[in-house]
């Protein structure tokens, strides 16, 4: 004998499940579990073991249940048990589970009445069962017997709290009828953890034990000691009845004739009883399905309307129709056409938020990265290179002149060396559309030899363009070489020498020597150019303070003042004369040593060597890169200028034109080709139907929204079946239940 209202639900739950696992989602109905509470041998052993329809507790008198029994109800095809600490071992007899629950206890808790709050785990698997969580708990008890400690009922109001308190655990409190209900210590646990009596529903057992002229009829009522979800009225088999084996069938139908034919209860028969119980805990159950039901149906419907579109396209699609792979091929190409179209160009869909990308990485190459390369320029391998260049051209005679040839031959080195920032701009710029095409073809995917092909022509139109884009500019290089036009309106050109302020370097710098009657040493703004040393207020240099010729002028170490944290160099006249006012020399001084040899070199640049002690201790490569002839390192400056200003003019030249060479030549004519080209190149390029084979993933992608669907769709209507064929019971009104509190009234009349 099962349990019928469960019976009539398991079902529905299992079509619902049934539905979710056909879409590969779980179907988390997570179901209220159903606790026992009560005192002990108040019952709670019985009613459990008739709300399941079999017969497997322990019985007896005093404290039977001494941990508290986790038991696990799992729907299934087959009837048997298995305990969690005996996995794998499978229970068909329940006698025998009867017989392990009892030795479990005893292993844990003793022979001798201890309790445990380690709970034992049972499943039971039966095609009678919904998945459900029960828990039987030791009875509620005052006076410690046996092994049991002193704070025995705190131990296990503690074990029930812990099961009772959460919010999707019903709580059966169940009461004997012949004790006093108000001092019921289940109601007053419930009464803690449920206050508004949601999850509360009273069970009185042993009515057929009650003295005789007594009975529980205000209390089945619900008139005396009211709760919200009321009393349900139940007769268990007695022990001796357990004992002469008397099945749960034959149990309940005594407990029928009982509630029909006892004068007190008569009218209360069809409210009362075990079917009674198992139908109002079958009813939360279905209450809490229903529930949950708005929010499944909220969920598949918002997966139903995604899928929608797709799933309409699919239903008509004939993947050998010729006319289909046509229509493809063409929606495919153009789409291809406008993604490269908008990658270059910009647009406001699909914006890359962690990186630039195609027209924007090509925008940075160009007015970023490739002016950057144009300009870096080694100063001393350019020093050195004009040194040589005048010298070779000299010969074996000292000129007096600086000669326009050195200029002409050191400014056609430079513009070579312009070809490899070009090469290599156009080399960043043919990666990238390389990477843009790629990201363009992703969207091809559905067709694999599509995407492949695609990708091969485009990307060897690129390559076909790159070779004449390269040629273009190496023209505009060579066009540079063949004449050297020093009369532009932006040449500053030998004419103007006059008017060429060659600056070598700019700095703060101290005057140590200045009179302590003028305010001490002082921090100026030094400009050094080839033919003086200026210094001003400030770096603005509006207020000069004096300017110093650098003729005759050399510099010598200075020892650093143990007074100052500063180091220190001075500039001196070789003929004896005042350097600046009344002063022989002039001390400067830098924070750093590094600045003071910063400093020496540059003046070393303009002419004005160190005394002459100090020269051999110069090291080779100063030597090298610096000649000890001033009137050549003035040569020498003065060409560097005309090279940086005739330069200016050619990295301006080619800064301007090579943007509009590669657009023109590569990235214009490549959005030309996609656009006019690649549909006919894809046509001639072999078997349009194999062009157009889906992969096996889109096959795959297909099948699985088709399946998907229609097994949403069927999941809504099994939903729409069970809000149809279950109703939901309201809760009833609140009552006042502060008896509880109290503790008032009596329990039996």
């Amino acid at each position: 004998m099962g349990n019928r209202g469960m019976e009539d639900l398991i079902p529905l739950v299992n079509r619902l499940q049934d539905a979710f696992s056909s879409i590969g989602q779980s179907c988390n109905l997570d179901l209220p579990q159903i606790a026992v509470v009560g005192g002990q041998s108040a019952g709670k052993s019985s009613v459990l073991e008739n709300f399941v329809g079999k017969d497997f507790l322990p019985r007896g008198s005093g404290i039977v249940t001494r941990r508290p029994l986790v038991l696990q109800l799992i729907n299934a095809n087959a009837e048997w048990a298995e305990f969690l600490h005996l996995k794998g071992k499978k229970f068909t007899e329940f006698d025998e589970v009867r017989q392990e629950i009892e030795a479990e206890t005893d292993r844990v808790t003793g022979a001798n009445k201890g309790i445990s709050p380690v709970p034992i785990n049972l499943r039971v698997y039966s095609p009678h069962v919904l998945n459900l969580t029960l828990i039987d708990l030791p009875g509620i008890t005052k006076v410690p017997v046996g092994d049991q400690p002193a704070d025995i009922e705190q131990q296990i109001r503690d074990m029930i709290m812990q099961f009772i308190c959460r919010e999707s655990c019903l709580i059966l409190a169940v009461t004997p009828a012949n004790t006093d209900l108000a001092n019921s210590d289940a109601l007053k646990l419930a009464k803690d953890v449920d206050p508004q009596g949601m999850r509360t529903i009273g069970v009185i057992t042993k009515l057929d034990l009650m003295d005789e002229g007594t009975d529980a009829r205000d209390v089945l009522e619900n008139k005396l000691l009211p709760l919200r979800r009321g009393y349900i009225g139940v007769v268990n088999r007695s022990q001796k009845d357990i004992e002469g084996k008397k099945d749960i069938k034959a149990a309940l139908a005594a407990e029928r004739k009982f509630f029909l034919s006892h004068p007190s209860y008569r009218h209360l028969a069809d409210s009362m009883g075990t079917p009674y119980l198992q139908k109002a805990l079958n009813q939360q159950l279905t209450n809490h399905i229903r529930d949950t039901l708005p929010a499944f149906r909220s969920k598949l419907q918002s997966q139903v309307l995604a899928l929608d579109k797709e799933a309409e396209e699919y239903r008509h699609f004939r993947p050998d129709d010729p006319s289909r792979k046509t229509k493809a091929l063409l929606q495919m190409v153009q789409q291809f056409s406008v993604d490269f179209e908008k990658r270059i160009e910009g647009s406001g869909d699909q914006v890359d938020t962690v990186e630039l990308s195609g027209g924007a990485k090509i925008n940075r190459i160009f007015h970023e990265r490739f002016p950057f390369e144009l300009v870096k320029v080694d100063d001393k391998e350019m020093r050195r290179e004009i040194s040589y260049a005048i010298k070779n051209i000299h010969g074996i005679r000292t000129g007096l002149f600086t000669p326009d040839m050195a200029f002409e031959a050191i400014v056609k080195k430079q513009v070579v060396k312009l070809k490899e920032p070009c090469i290599k701009c156009i080399d960043l710029v043919i990666q990238e559309l390389i990477n843009t095409v790629r990201q363009c073809a992703n969207k091809l995917a559905t067709f694999p030899m599509l995407r492949e092909e695609t990708e091969r022509i485009v990307t060897s139109h690129i390559r076909d363009r790159e070779s004449r884009a390269k040629d273009q500019i190496l023209l505009l290089i060579d066009v540079q070489l063949a004449y050297i036009n020093t009369n532009h309106e932006d040449f500053i050109g030998f004419a103007n020498q006059k008017y060429i302020i060659n600056v070598i370097r700019k700095g703060w710098l101290t005057i140590n020597n200045i009179s302590i009657m003028k305010g001490g040493a002082k921090e100026y703004w030094f400009v050094l150019t080839a033919e003086s040393l200026s210094w001003f207020k400030d770096d603005e240099e509006k207020e000069k303070k004096y300017m110093l010729p650098l003729d005759n002028l050399k510099v010598r170490d200075v020892e650093k003042s143990f007074m100052s944290s500063k180091h220190m160099f001075a500039i001196f006249n070789t003929e004896q004369r005042n350097v600046f006012k009344d002063n022989r020399f002039l001390e400067l001084a830098c924070n750093t040593q590094e600045e003071v040899d910063s400093w020496r070199a540059s003046l070393l640049r303009a002419g004005v060597y160190p005394e002459k002690s100090s020269v051999e201790s110069e090291s080779s490569g100063t030597t090298e890169n610096f000649s000890m002839d001033p009137q050549l390192e003035r040569k020498v400056e003065t060409i560097r200028n005309l090279v940086d200003s005739y330069m200016a003019i050619v990295n301006k030249c080619i800064r301007d034109l090579m943007p509009k060479t590669i657009m023109h030549l590569m990235i214009n004519n490549v959005k030309d080709f996609i656009n006019a080209e690649l549909l006919a190149q894809l046509y001639s390029a072999g078997d349009q139907n194999a062009l157009m084979d889906e992969s096996q993933e889109q096959v795959q992608r297909r099948d699985e929204v088709l399946r998907t669907h229609h097994a949403l769709k069927e999941a809504l209507a099994i939903i729409g079946d069970i809000s149809t064929t279950t109703i939901s019971t309201p809760l009833p009104p609140p009552v006042d239940s502060s008896w509880l509190q109290a503790g008032q009234g009596g329990g039996r009349r």
